[in-house]
């Protein structure tokens, strides 16, 4: 990753297309697609500024000006977003309530498995079985570590789902994690956290808080050897990157006995505000979020009574807090250009940013939300790549 001028870091790819498959391939080969060659913007560009609020009459002529959908994207990808879209329609009442029992036939569950599965296994270790706070482990069998006898480096994650559904036991993040211990050499500890609107704002924050002081205090059978605490990493994706933000700076007010957190990994955060941005009012109709959908699940994770100016959403905005003297770790951001929340996730940035901490833009101009879930697509992999060069570099400065 390289500065600009102004010391910015930030990547833009340029456009690529995944190649159309019969079925999912969940772990392709690393040679199927041509890996692009990335290009650097300057910091003045409008790509990567806050986007200004556009006025109504012009929301009709962005939608008919930009696609709404990216080119190319498998059918199997199309039918799983889609799928995913109706699940959660069809599941969220006008009340603002889940209807859980429904949701169970769309939201698959998997089981861990001591024996490997493609070099990875897992457990599932409980916490807190009161408010059902658990997390599943996956442990890589094929690497020991990195050759020095110093232990694998730990990732906590987040779940996606808008604070309202799913788990690490879904098959979606299940398989995702399996990828990431694999691919990034790191035992992974997925936590299962409340969800809203049983449970609101903060439980979320209050659960990944609390799994790492567990970590951090807890010999854990076949764990403990293998794991370097001192090279632990927070990632999330969506709902899941803004809980990252959140444990982070409720961490960096706590003194570990024996964890050290250094690099977080916020994949497409879930972050928001009142006003609506450029990318909300242009991308109307793009896979998976939509402003409906994302409006409803702020109102049943927020306090009641709030709006989304809270600093649970709105992390730089108005009631933001001050984190200038907060020991924040680095911080590596993706954004996918056919999401809508992109110009919260760039706002994001550049608010760590100016407050002098270390952060890296990576963008995906073909990549819809949720595109990290999808090995099939070429962005997949650039991903992992960034991700490993972002530990790498952390890794390194931190020994």
């Amino acid at each position: 990753m390289e500065k600009n001028a102004a010391g910015r870091h930030f990547k833009l790819y340029p456009t690529v297309h995944a190649r159309q498959t019969r079925a999912p391939c969940l772990y392709p080969a690393k040679n199927l697609y041509k890996r692009p060659k990335p290009f650097h913007l300057s910091f003045n560009s409008p790509r990567l500024h806050s986007s200004p609020v556009t006025h109504p009459r012009e929301t009709k002529m962005a939608q008919n000006d930009h696609p709404q959908w990216p080119d190319h994207l498998p059918w199997n990808v199309n039918l799983f977003l889609s799928a995913l879209s109706f699940s959660f329609d069809v599941t969220r009442r006008s009340n603002g309530t889940v209807n859980r029992f429904l949701m169970n036939f769309f939201d698959l569950r998997t089981s861990p498995s001591k024996k490997p599965i493609n070099g990875v296994k897992t457990t599932d270790i409980t916490i807190d079985k009161a408010r059902n706070l658990w997390f599943r482990l996956y442990t890589p069998t094929t690497t020991t570590d990195d050759g020095a006898g110093t232990g694998l480096p730990v990732i906590f994650f987040f779940h996606g789902g808008g604070f309202a559904f799913m788990a690490p036991s879904s098959k979606p993040f299940d398989e995702l994690c399996y990828g990431l211990a694999r691919e990034l050499s790191a035992i992974i500890i997925s936590v299962n956290y409340r969800l809203a609107p049983e449970h609101r704002w903060p439980s979320e924050y209050e659960d990944g808080f609390d799994t790492l002081k567990f970590i951090d205090t807890t010999n854990i059978e076949g764990f403990s050897v293998k794991a370097n605490l001192k090279q632990c990493f927070i990632a999330g994706d969506s709902a899941g990157g803004n809980v990252v933000h959140h444990v982070a700076l409720k961490a960096s007010e706590h003194e570990f006995s024996n964890l050290k957190l250094i690099g977080n990994i916020s994949i497409q955060p879930f972050f928001g505000g009142e006003e609506r941005t450029e990318s909300e009012l242009r991308l109307t109709r793009a896979p998976f979020v939509t402003m409906e959908r994302a409006d409803w699940m702020w109102k049943a994770f927020l306090p009641q009574g709030s709006n989304r100016d809270h600093p649970a959403a709105n992390v730089f905005g108005p009631n933001s807090v001050d984190i200038l003297g907060v020991n924040f770790p680095a911080t590596i951001i993706f954004v996918g250009g056919f999401d809508p929340l992109q110009d919260w996730q760039k706002r994001y940035y550049e608010g760590l940013k100016k407050y002098g901490k270390e952060a890296y833009l990576v963008e995906f101009p073909n990549a819809p939300h949720s595109f990290y879930a999808f090995p099939e697509l070429p962005e997949f992999f650039l991903f992992i790549k960034e991700t490993k060069d972002f530990m790498q570099k952390q890794l390194s400065s931190n020994i």
